[in-house]
Formats: C-alpha cells, sequence, structure tokens
C-alpha cells in the first residue's frame, strides 16, 4: 500500500497503528476514538513511521527534484504569499461563506506560508488613521514578527509601500488573500496581472459581501488570467513528494489543524488520547 493511501486510511478512521507501524483493520463500526488496544502507539509517532517506512520504496521512481526557482508549479523559492485586510470590520461583513470557516483558512494559509519560508507581504487599510483595527488576533500571532504595510487606499496596488515589498521578494508567483473578493482582491490583482506577474487567489480563504459579488470578482480576475488555487491544493502542490521528508511532518501537521472533514475527525481522535 502507498504511502498517501496509508495516510488517507489513516485520516479515516480505517486503519489502527499498532506496535511498531503495523497496520491493522479495526472492526466494523468502530471509530479510532475508541481504541483502547494498548499496543496502538501515539498517533502523530505512528503516522511518521509509516511514512518513513514507505518513502523509501518510492525514492527508486521519484524525479529528482525540478528547479525550485524555475518550475511552472508552485514552490517555497519561486512564490510569495500576500495577505490583505483580514481585519475585524471586513471579516464581520462577509456574506459569501461562514466566517468562521474563512478565518480558519486564511490562518491555515499564514501557517502554510510560514512553515514553507515563503515570503509574505501583509497589508492593512486605515489602522493608522484610526478608522479601522488591526488584523484580527488569530492571523496577527501567526504573522507575528513580520512587518505590516498599512495603507489608505482600496487597491492594495496604489500603495508604494506595498508595491515595493511584493517586488522586493523576487517572486513572479503571487499568492493572494484579501477582502473582500470584489475589491481588496480584485483591483492589486489585476493591476498585477497587467505588470506580468502571476497571482494565484485562494479562493476558499477570501469572501465577499454577498455570494453573487464573490463569485462575479472571481469570475472577472479569471478571465484576466489569474489562477485559483485552494488552501489544500497549495499545501500539496509546495509539498509535492512524500519523499521530501524534512517538510512531512509539518505538511501532516497542516493539514490536520487546518481541518476539512478527515482532519478536523482525525484532530479531534488525537485530542481524546
Amino acid at each position: 500500500m502507498s504511502a498517501p493511501a496509508i495516510l488517507h486510511r489513516l485520516l479515516l478512521g480505517t486503519l489502527w497503528i499498532c506496535g511498531r507501524g503495523g497496520l491493522l483493520t479495526p472492526p466494523q463500526g468502530m471509530s479510532l476514538s475508541a481504541i483502547t488496544c494498548s499496543a496502538v502507539q501515539v498517533l502523530p509517532t505512528a503516522v511518521e513511521a509509516v511514512v518513513g517506512q514507505h518513502v523509501r520504496e518510492y525514492k527508486v521512481t521519484s524525479e529528482e527534484i525540478r528547479d525550485q526557482e524555475t518550475d511552472e508549479l508552485l514552490t517555497p523559492r519561486n512564490a510569495a504569499l500576500v495577505v490583505i485586510d483580514y481585519q475585524p470590520v471586513q471579516v464581520s461583513s462577509i456574506a459569501s461563506m461562514d466566517r468562521q470557516l474563512l478565518v480558519n483558512n486564511v490562518v491555515g494559509l499564514a501557517k502554510i506560508g510560514r512553515a514553507y519560508g515563503l515570503p509574505v507581504v501583509h497589508s492593512t487599510v486605515n489602522v493608522g488613521t484610526g478608522l479601522n483595527k488591526p488584523p484580527i488576533p488569530q492571523l496577527r500571532q501567526v504573522l507575528d514578527g513580520l512587518p505590516t504595510y498599512d495603507r489608505t487606499s482600496i487597491n492594495a496596488w496604489e500603495d508604494r509601500e506595498f508595491v515595493e515589498a511584493v517586488k522586493a521578494t523576487g517572486r513572479r508567483k503571487l499568492i493572494m488573500a484579501a477582502l473582500w473578493t470584489e475589491a481588496c482582491l480584485t483591483f492589486p490583482t489585476l493591476d498585477a496581472l497587467r505588470e506580468g506577474y502571476e497571482v494565484y487567489p485562494v479562493v476558499d480563504a477570501v469572501g465577499g459581501t454577498s455570494l453573487v459579488a464573490h463569485e462575479a470578482a472571481l469570475r472577472r480576475v479569471e478571465q484576466a488570467g489569474a489562477r485559483p488555487i485552494t488552501w489544500t491544493q497549495l499545501l500539496c502542490e509546495l509539498q509535492r513528494d512524500w519523499s521530501r521528508k524534512e517538510t512531512v511532518d509539518r505538511f501532516m501537521k497542516l493539514f490536520i489543524e487546518t481541518g476539512g472533514t478527515a482532519g478536523l475527525q482525525f484532530a479531534n481522535d488525537l485530542d481524546q488520547r
């Protein structure tokens, strides 16, 4: 069984990890949280052991890692993360998706950027004028220690300090999340595309004042050349290969922390041990 297949079944609770990496199928109807067998190890350690065991089988057929700067796909060395205006007023006015899910996803996105060493350009609007509050605390905690570029312009690309920060990353692929989709995501995306950047809006980490506004904005930027992406796709694209063992543990942790139905259940099972 391949490492991805094993991990998928682990996340669904259809495999037990017993002994030293042994795999057993639990009785029908018994959840992972119901396991009381003393042979079951702590799951993160077991997952790591299983991945390590099966990675060796794949090293023979995996290609050499592509040039991380010229790869057409996103890599930790050719992309930058741009996060714009995740402030209380903006978050509370989102009507295109569940706001708690939005916060969860953008925090997960920020964690992905930090875990894989992406340059992060973080911008806010009207904090300095006193008309708006700083970013939500969940995001501030993840991006602690990084500069924040405050603006008065709705379009971040019309702020010199912001654009200089983007250019200073040296990256031409911009992974972008902003509130609202129809304004603070759309405007800098269109401007960046015109200047030759590739822009990847993270569609499940952005939101609009209505579902119609959100979807219309995404259609507009996609028609202009933007390349929509989700946080899960980004995480998998940056990891790319199970043989890159130095980031496998971070990959699994981020998947579990950020959620999705399988990740949330797996995290709950771990918490009950």
